[in-house]
């Protein structure tokens, strides 16, 4: 069920973003963004997991100086505690950012499916990923939030911190 809801809202949200002139990448409105993240496992993770280490990479376009959308992928490593094994999250994911200003400000979400690594008969499932943070033309800082909504009635949750470097499409 909750994969239907998600191709309906993703298919739902797409004329929102539909544009009838040609689409130019510039320096200006476009670029990829590559970083790491860090985080503290929550609720079900919290119970297998002491700390969750990722890898981030997104490509994004800036529509205009305040609203960008993208791509997003990655890995987050989760740090097995106890007699519990590592496990990993891989994020399929599209995103949309908020941006107050030109340097300072912004909000945004990832919204796709988090598929797991090293976890039986559980293939992953709703991905959810707020932030707020801090950006300027190079570097963006921000907290966030992730949680893939599994399988099986397992939710995998951490809150973290995260730093991702724009490397700007020529």
């Amino acid at each position: 069920m909750k994969k239907i809801f998600l191709v309906v809202a993703l298919l739902g949200l797409s004329p929102l973003f539909a544009q009838d002139d040609d689409v130019e990448l510039t320096p200006d409105n476009s670029w990829l963004k590559v970083g790491l993240t860090g985080g503290i496992p929550v609720g079900d993770a919290n119970d297998v997991s002491s700390f969750a280490l990722g890898a981030d990479i997104r490509g994004q376009y800036l529509f205009n100086p305040n609203i960008a959308i993208g791509l997003a992928s990655g890995y987050t490593h989760y740090f097995g505690k106890d007699d519990f094994e590592d496990f990993g999250v891989i994020p399929a994911a599209g995103f949309f950012r908020y941006y107050f200003t030109p340097d300072g400000l912004f909000f945004g979400a990832d919204v796709g499916y988090g598929f797991l690594a090293n976890i039986d008969d559980n293939a992953g499932g709703l991905y959810v990923n707020p932030q707020i943070g801090y950006h300027n033309r190079d570097w963006n800082f921000y907290a966030y939030y992730q949680n893939t909504f599994a399988e099986n009635d397992v939710n995998i949750q951490n809150v973290g911190v995260g730093v991702t470097y724009n490397i700007r499409f020529n």
